[in-house]
């Protein structure tokens, strides 16, 4: 049983002992220090005065509603109004929170993690994740407890609000790329595994809006997940066969709380998590031009297409608030994440798998011909991903160091870790904030290739380690 604290927010397994699991102590308190954290931020003398209001939503977990009460009801004794979305996505909060004018978000989800987990993610006015600095103040409320609740005659209200999906759809569908027609006249049939939480309510809603014909597998928005949620290759051989049994021109999978998007081909095989950003961007640099930006640890593949379209592309470091800092300083037109989220600035700065399917069908329905052939039309690269433990007290930091001064007539990035990029692959260092452990993300142009990088740079750490 696990408990995370970080600065995105807390996380952890449903159950046991308060401080050790996600308990509804826990939830309680962490919700209070958001919302405290929130008050905080005018001052005492502006926040005396001001009404704060506050989205919630939540994927559907098992959980969920246990969680999402304990939420909507201790921001309601801090004196905070709370519009209650009940069951949503992710990015859904992200959109409500400005429309709303409200002065932050949580989304209640533990993303791609299985049932027993649950999490606050935690969002800002502009329906944005926090900051490092904003999540440090947060732990350390939490951490000291230091909470102040409302009188009886200043308890906040809560307002339920349920059509939000709906007008998320409506959002996308007004997008400038995006043509109802266009998709409609094309003609699709796709797939949808929902994995039994809210993508089943909201990405076939899209779809049949959109003019596509919808086969639904897993949509059902009961919280047992029929397969580990993470959407990997091993886990979706159902949607899969169905694909091809179906004969559909492809297949969509979404995580529980529907920011990362994944495509099965008509062949029923993975399009891959790294291409759906490529292809999403192929499409957007088709039509404007501009600049992209991924993470570290994200295929050079969104550079290959970036630099064809004449754009510039730039890394960040890991983490989806540390990619919307760096599109924003760049001014980049699309960006996203290795892990299949997608993010569209034009819509909002969050990972939206809505938005990624919409803008997949326009570049499907404009280019014609197969899922496959736009796959193997696209640069083939090959990703391995790899840990090396290390014994405790050993330097991660000091080897890190030693890497990089030994690879420095190479590009080398050290804005998270250590990436080495060679002519014709890379290698992405980083190590774990709680245990001693590097993790070594590697590319190249065959997954044997990649392998053979991996075990190479391990041999390496460990000769420079003295293990």
């Amino acid at each position: 049983m696990t408990l995370i604290k970080s600065i995105s927010g807390i996380r952890g397994t449903i159950g046991g002992v308060p401080n050790d699991n996600l308990t509804p102590l826990d939830t309680v308190k962490f919700a209070a220090a958001y919302g405290t954290w929130l008050k905080n931020q005018s001052g005492s003398d502006a926040s005396a005065d001001k009404k704060y209001k506050v989205v919630i939503g939540r994927d559907a977990r098992i959980s969920g509603e246990m969680i999402q009460n304990l939420v909507v009801y201790t921001l309601v004794g801090l004196g905070i109004d709370v519009i209650d979305l009940g069951l949503s996505t992710t990015p859904t909060v992200e959109i409500a929170v400005p429309l709303e004018k409200a002065d932050g978000g949580i989304i209640l989800t533990a993303s791609h993690n299985p049932k027993q987990w649950n999490a606050l993610k935690l969002l800002n006015a502009k329906g944005e994740f926090l900051n490092a600095a904003e999540g440090t103040k947060i732990l350390d409320l939490a951490e000291k407890e230091d909470f102040v609740f409302s009188e009886v005659d200043d308890l906040g209200v809560v307002t339920v609000n349920d059509s939000y999906i709906d007008i998320h759809i409506d959002e996308v569908l007004s997008l400038s790329l995006v043509d109802k027609e266009v998709i409609k006249a094309a003609k699709f049939k796709v797939v949808v595994d929902g994995v039994n939480s809210t993508g089943g309510i909201a990405i076939p809603k899209l779809l049949e809006a959109l003019g596509v014909e919808v086969v639904k597998l897993y949509c059902d928005p009961t919280g047992h997940f029929p397969h580990n949620p993470e959407p990997l290759k091993e886990h979706l051989g159902d949607i899969s066969k169905l694909v091809v049994a179906e004969k559909a021109d492809f297949g969509i999978v979404v995580d529980p709380d529907v920011d990362r998007l994944a495509f099965i081909s008509n062949d029923g095989e993975m399009f891959g998590e790294e291409y759906t950003l490529v292809a999403c961007a192929d499409y957007v640099l088709g039509k404007t031009k501009g600049n992209t930006v991924s993470n570290l640890s994200s295929s050079r593949a969104l550079r290959d297409i970036t630099e064809k379209h004449g754009g510039t592309y730039e890394a960040a470091a890991v983490g989806e608030v540390n990619v919307v800092a760096k599109m924003k300083a760049t001014k980049a037109i699309i960006g996203g994440e290795g892990n299949g989220g997608i993010i569209y600035p034009e819509s909002h700065y969050g990972r939206d798998a809505l938005v990624g399917t919409a803008l997949f069908l326009m570049l499907m329905a404009e280019r014609g011909g197969t899922v496959k052939e736009l796959r193997d039309s696209y640069p083939a690269y090959f990703m391995g991903k790899k840990k090396l433990e290390l014994t405790p007290g050993l330097d991660v930091d000091g080897i890190l160091k030693a890497m990089e001064k030994k690879y420095k007539n190479e590009n080398i990035t050290t804005i998270d870790g250590v990436k080495i990029d060679f002519p014709e692959n890379w290698v992405h260092l980083r190590k774990s904030n709680t245990e001693p452990i590097i993790r070594i993300y590697t590319e190249a142009k065959s997954q044997a290739e990649a392998d053979r990088l991996g075990e190479r740079i391990i041999g390496e750490i460990k000769e420079v380690a003295g293990v």
